[in-house]
């Protein structure tokens, strides 16, 4: 499995992104399709997954501003971003789990100012 992610950028504190992350695969043959984040000398941390019936789950940090969806394409996982917050700053990775393994994109940067 191929992940492709994409729609990083620069922003202002309260703005908005759209992250999307387009995989090799339908996003329906995979456990769950998931955004993790890394700021700089922090850990990665789980920020929203989906699964294959469209159970969605939320770390507690971005419940209320960040909606995971998957597109009408059956191979792409979007990240909506909105009211972003300086410490919303990190390097936003896309996940996919199929069976018992994990494949990773990229990676694309989050900058979000005050």
């Amino acid at each position: 499995v191929q992940l492709q992610a994409s729609g990083g950028g620069w922003v202002q504190a309260g703005g908005s992104l759209r992250l999307s992350c387009v995989a090799s695969v339908s996003t329906f043959t995979t456990n769950y399709m998931g955004w993790y984040r890394q700021a700089p000398g922090e850990q990665r941390e789980m920020v929203a997954h989906i699964d294959s019936v469209g159970t969605t789950n939320y770390a507690d940090f971005v419940k209320g501003r960040f909606t995971i969806s998957r597109g009408i394409a059956k191979n792409t996982v979007y990240l909506q971003m909105n009211s972003l917050k300086p410490e919303d700053t990190a390097v936003y990775y896309c996940l996919a789990r199929r069976g018992y393994s994990d494949y990773w994109g990229q990676g694309t940067m989050v900058t979000v100012s005050s």
